[in-house]
């Protein structure tokens, strides 16, 4: 098993944009500074996607802008096709990330297009981000499971992460859409896809919406994996599972991790302190246990 993991924080993004509650730039951009400074390095900062279908993630470029430029984080940015990588290369994005799901059907009520039609939009995209110098990240979604057609054959995950591997993201996060994978069959899913993609560039992203989020976070370093997506405070639900406690919490990822004496770089508490902010903006509780357990009492209300 690793020794040490890389934790991809997609709160700022992933998270916020399954949130009901619109954030403000300015609120935006002090989530991710507070991330940086708890030792993440890879922080999804938003995405360069329609407001009209993303309120939440208008003006993702005002969001880069506000950042501080610090040599060892990135901020990749989520593009879905050539007119959403041109915003993002005008806003001075380093690093973006594309997707792509393995349902047939969960992609054509997502991005109303066959997956096979989804690669060729992508294709481009990644091809003039490489000719610029621009990293790019692929996910794959609805790996272990699709809310429209239920179980997903792991040779159908395979293909799409080979052939994002193929036009050349350097790294593949696998995406339990809709959490409801467990250890086992996590790590089918991975050893399926793992014969066509170096296991060094595989990443994990799990859902806890059946409370299995982090088994199979343990489930996939047993096989190899050494990074993995979380979102601080559980931020996001996923729109299309009933009940849906939406991403792994960073701070009950990263209390794991310490236990396993596993390194991450990350600062507990600076991490949760960084949670509790942005769940006072929105207004709620965190959605990780261990923010509320290390969070100290207010005002006798907690």
């Amino acid at each position: 098993m690793t020794s040490s993991v890389r934790i991809v924080e997609v709160g700022p993004r992933d998270g916020l944009q399954n949130e009901p509650t619109n954030v403000p730039v300015d609120v935006r951009v002090r989530l991710i500074e507070a991330l940086a400074d708890a030792g993440l390095k890879t922080i999804e900062a938003g995405s360069f996607v329609s407001p009209k279908w993303v309120p939440q993630m208008a003006e993702t470029e005002k969001v880069l802008a506000g950042l501080r430029v610090r040599d060892a984080v990135s901020y990749p940015v989520l593009v879905p096709n050539m007119k959403g990588f041109e915003a993002a290369t005008a806003a001075g994005a380093r690093e973006i990330a594309v997707f792509a799901s393995a349902s047939e059907t969960f992609s054509q009520r997502n991005i109303n297009c066959s997956i096979a039609e989804s690669m060729h939009r992508l294709r481009p995209v990644v091809e003039a981000a490489r000719a610029h110098g621009i990293r790019v990240r692929g996910y794959v979604s609805c790996v272990l499971g699709c809310p429209y057609e239920g179980a997903i054959a792991v040779s159908a995950v395979a293909r799409v992460a080979e052939a994002l591997f193929e036009m050349g993201c350097y790294e593949i996060s696998l995406g339990d859409t809709i959490g409801v994978g467990t250890p086992v069959k996590t790590q089918q899913m991975i050893a399926a896809v793992a014969q066509d993609v170096p296991m060094a560039l595989l990443a994990v992203h799990f859902h806890d919406t059946y409370g299995q989020a982090l088994a199979n976070v343990f489930a996939s370093l047993e096989m190899g994996i050494g990074v993995v997506d979380s979102s601080v405070a559980g931020l996001g639900g996923c729109p299309y599972a009933n009940g849906a406690t939406g991403n792994l919490a960073t701070e009950d990822l990263v209390y794991m991790l310490n236990g396993m004496h596993i390194d991450t770089g990350v600062d507990l508490q600076k991490l949760a302190e960084a949670g509790w902010m942005i769940s006072d903006t929105l207004g709620r509780k965190p959605q990780s246990k261990v923010s509320v357990a290390m969070r100290p009492e207010r005002d006798g209300s907690e």
